[in-house]
């Protein structure tokens, strides 16, 4: 059983006892498995166990709330299974590791957003990393009926806000091609196995984060964004088998060009999305005509005048 539906069989194990010892804070508590870990991405597998694995979940109050009741919420934890399906409960404290048990609602999601509250401004939004807002937005929500951790999901869910969205996508087409279309086929050229290495490495990473902007989501963090986005419906699955088709390329020398059609083929399908979506109206494949394509699509006039390759 992976960590997230052990999770959740796990609070079904505990619900009635939480419900009966405390149903006034229930009332107010969300209750899910949200944040770091592959077990939140799914992304969970036998080698994932050597670490922070076992039966838990994450109850979130108001800041408030939780200090005023958190005595009383630690008796009623005490009273929850120590065991489950053979495994030892992360809820006893010197497990939690700050990533389980009872959590401030607005800790939580200061903690990947660096915000006190939902970020408001586009400034606010493009200083959050993108695997940051992946973390707080993946998992599961198994109850929430005060609704109030589930508004902040939702509203980060919804992803960037348009202008920020299109500006880190013009990013991603700069480097894209800086990495990939000019500098990947040039370092093969000259024999410089450790530096193609390195272009390669830069445009599967931009190239990945693009496609997850594209399908409107947030790139998690790098260990698993090859790994879901093959799931995605906009590129996903073409991007999935040609990044690990690179993957496997040999980057020594110019009689390994091979890297480089790979690069030029996946460019060339983002070029021709983002010229279906409107969002460019450049006929060609090189990915840093695009870039200000997108920009000149952007309203906020400070975001237009950034650096291009930032974002």
């Amino acid at each position: 059983m992976q960590g997230l539906a052990l999770a959740r069989a796990f609070y079904n194990e505990c619900r009635s006892i939480l419900w009966r010892e405390m149903p006034d804070v229930m009332s107010r508590a969300a209750v899910g498995l949200v944040g770091e870990g592959s077990e939140c991405f799914g992304c969970d597998d036998a080698a994932s166990r050597d670490h922070d694995f076992g039966p838990a979940f994450c109850l979130w109050l108001p800041r408030e709330e939780l200090r005023r009741h958190a005595a009383r919420i630690e008796s009623v934890f005490g009273m929850l299974p120590q065991r489950f399906d053979g495994l030892e409960s992360r809820l006893v404290p010197e497990r939690r590791l700050g990533r389980v048990g009872p959590l401030p609602l607005e800790d939580f999601y200061g903690f990947f957003t660096g915000l006190p509250n939902l970020p408001a401004t586009w400034q606010e939004w493009l200083a959050i990393p993108e695997y940051q807002l992946a973390a707080c937005t993946n998992g599961e929500v198994f109850e929430d009926p005060a609704g109030g951790f589930t508004h902040w999901r939702e509203v980060l869910q919804g992803c960037y806000p348009k202008d920020v969205r299109l500006k880190k996508m013009a990013a991603r087409c700069m480097v894209m091609a800086q990495a990939g279309q000019y500098n990947l086929p040039r370092c093969l050229q000259r024999g410089d196995g450790l530096a193609a290495m390195l272009c390669a490495a830069r445009f599967a990473e931009a190239a990945l984060s693009m496609v997850y902007l594209c399908n409107g989501r947030y790139m998690p963090f790098y260990k698993w964004a090859g790994r879901l986005v093959a799931s995605l419906p906009v590129l996903g699955a073409e991007t999935a088998r040609t990044l690990s088709a690179l993957a496997g390329q040999p980057l020594r020398g110019a009689e390994d060009m091979e890297a480089a059609r790979m690069v030029e083929s996946l460019c060339a399908q983002v070029a021709q999305h983002l010229r279906s979506e409107g969002l460019s109206d450049d006929a060609g494949d090189w990915l840093w005509a695009h870039g200000p394509q997108l920009i000149r699509r952007v309203e906020e006039s400070q975001l237009r005048q950034m650096d291009m390759l930032q974002g």
